[in-house]
């Protein structure tokens, strides 16, 4: 391709970028900076230069059309969740569904047998809903269970069952049902349904004059996975007496694959089965990791052989008195008093007398 002159293109393109210098070219760019496709000046040479010479300007494509996602309208509309939902603490969806009662009951109230784990205790309470809040109709800890002679051990699966048996058959014997449903005295880990009246009560036998006691499991936003603590309390409840739905998918010796529930497997777990087997390993491998784990078992005396007869007699022991301790009367200690705060000048004659001490050490330092 020829140019006006009669000479190529590519020849009249090496005779111009011969003409000017690099360096010269780039000072005079800089001055007088190209404008990209935005309008906006651009200095960088390397967008501009372009082979066989690096003299040609390039046009950048445009960039596409954005939407802007929160506008006004979506700011003007925004609301803000409730407290307990940005805490993390409520899932209003399932709270919703465990409260409203249907318009056919009457106003009877909904209740739920509410699980929850701290960092040192189990804690089981059986709640109803009001319009104004949660009333507690009766509550449980894993701190009782050292009146039945269990100290140690208060958060695992084991104390989560005699928990969940505790608040059952106090539950029951405060509304007088705890004669006529005795809930599962044998402990194997099956589950417990009787069919009557096209209803499914998941109690050992049916009162024709007394229906049992019927709640819900609240799991609030703990996993609900398999094995979980939670189904521990769960168990425990409904071997005491509650009639509570439930199923065997969600307890420890269920095979999702196979479809299969070993019952001897939860009874284990149960019994302490997994604690107990755990100790004699720590004890046979690693003994000194073993001290440390276990050390309230230690003082306590619990032996990893003594355990299944330890839950039997705490299981034994609740069903024979499950009534809560009176409480005691609080009384502060009157004999404390608080440090009278200082004045001014007693603070800075304070401040003072350290300067001097610290001035008169160092000066016993500079003598010596």
């Amino acid at each position: 391709m020829n140019h006006e002159s009669g000479l190529p293109l590519s020849a009249l393109l090496r005779f111009i970028s011969s003409r000017f210098d690099d360096s010269e070219y780039e000072q005079s760019l800089f001055r007088n900076p190209p404008l990209n496709a935005f309008g906006i000046a651009s200095t960088s040479t390397k967008s501009i230069r372009s082979s066989p010479s690096h003299y040609l300007f390039i046009e950048l494509p445009k960039m596409p059309f954005v939407k802007v996602q929160k506008s006004n309208a979506y700011f003007s509309r925004y609301q803000v969740k409730f407290r307990r939902r940005r805490e993390g603490v409520t899932d209003y969806r399932q709270r919703k569904r465990l409260v409203c009662q249907d318009k056919n009951k009457y106003q009877s109230p909904k209740y739920r047998l509410v699980v929850r784990f701290t960092n040192r205790q189990v804690i089981c309470q059986i709640v109803y809903s009001l319009i104004d809040g949660d009333r507690v109709l009766c509550q449980a800890t894993s701190k009782e269970l050292s009146r039945y002679g269990l100290s140690v051990g208060l958060k695992n699966y084991a104390a989560a069952y005699c928990t969940g048996l505790l608040v059952a058959r106090r539950l029951l014997q405060k509304i007088g049902l705890d004669e006529t449903y005795e809930g599962n005295t044998e402990v194997n880990g099956e589950i417990v349904k009787t069919e009557m009246d096209k209803k499914t009560y998941y109690v050992d036998e049916v009162d024709e004059d007394k229906r049992p006691f019927r709640c819900f499991l609240d799991v609030g936003c703990k996993p609900t996975t398999t094995g979980c603590r939670i189904f521990g309390a769960l168990k425990g409840a409904a071997d005491g007496g509650l009639d509570i739905p439930h199923s065997e998918k969600r307890f420890p010796g269920y095979d999702r694959d196979a479809k299969e529930y070993d019952a001897d497997l939860h009874r284990e777990r149960i019994m302490g089965g997994h604690v107990s087997e755990y100790m004699e390993y720590l004890e046979e491998e690693d003994n000194q990791k073993f001290q440390t784990h276990f050390a309230a078992y230690i003082a306590a005396e619990v032996e990893a052989d003594g355990l299944e007869e330890l839950y039997e007699g705490v299981h034994e022991k609740i069903r024979e008195d499950p009534s809560p301790s009176e409480k005691k009367d609080f009384t502060p200690d009157k004999s404390f008093k608080r440090k009278a705060k200082l004045t001014l000048d007693e603070r800075k004659a304070r401040v003072q007398a350290k300067k001097d001490a610290k001035k008169a050490e160092l000066e016993a330092d500079d003598e010596e």
